[in-house]
């Protein structure tokens, strides 16, 4: 049920690993998330950091990734019918997460979902590991989610003293435009 590495876990659930071995993908899902997790960490940004990284896997190649057309919802990544979506930010995305998959599942678009998440949550958390948490929740979602799905559980640690440098701010005065003093930001 699970595959390890050195900071994700892969959770496989409802035949998810069946169907990716199926379409031959098993060893570009293990590429991919290794190349996410070798450069999500680096970067300050993460979403860009991810829709980069996705796209120097091939998982954004046809560009326009809508979950229901004529709405701006889109995947982070599709890929011979598995849709990537993800958040490093927030643990509680899971919902939307397998909401937005479950979409696509139902809709025909997709055959099996792959859901990106920080493994980080509060210490005080009495609802033990982010894995435990997983298991628990993608059982207990049944049957309103009951697409194939694999989630990966990253452990990015971030550094709370780093200083990490902003994008130049401009500021707009009358008719031109100049630039405001440089500014760091902490995290």
């Amino acid at each position: 049920m699970m595959e390890a590495s050195m900071s994700y876990e892969l959770l496989h659930f409802r035949d998810s690993k069946m169907v990716i071995e199926e379409k031959g993908m098993t060893n570009i899902v293990k590429d991919t998330l290794g190349y996410v997790d070798d450069w999500l960490p680096e970067s300050p940004y993460k979403g860009r950091r991810l829709k980069s990284s996705l796209e120097d896997c091939g998982w954004r190649d046809n560009g326009n990734l809508p979950i229901i057309e004529g709405r701006r919802y889109q995947y982070k990544g599709c890929l011979q019918r598995i849709a990537i979506e993800a958040n490093f930010h927030a643990y509680e995305y899971i919902l939307e997460g397998f909401v937005r998959l479950q979409l696509g599942y139902d809709l025909g678009k997709i055959d099996v979902g792959l859901l990106l998440l920080t493994g980080e949550r509060s210490a005080k958390s009495p609802f033990g590991s982010t894995k435990e948490l997983v298991i628990r929740e993608v059982e207990s979602l049944y049957p309103t989610i009951s697409m194939p799905v694999a989630v990966a559980i990253f452990n990015i640690e971030a550094s709370a003293a780093v200083a990490i440098p902003c994008e130049p701010v401009v500021e707009v005065h009358g008719h031109g435009v100049v630039p405001s003093s440089g500014q760091e930001v902490r995290s």
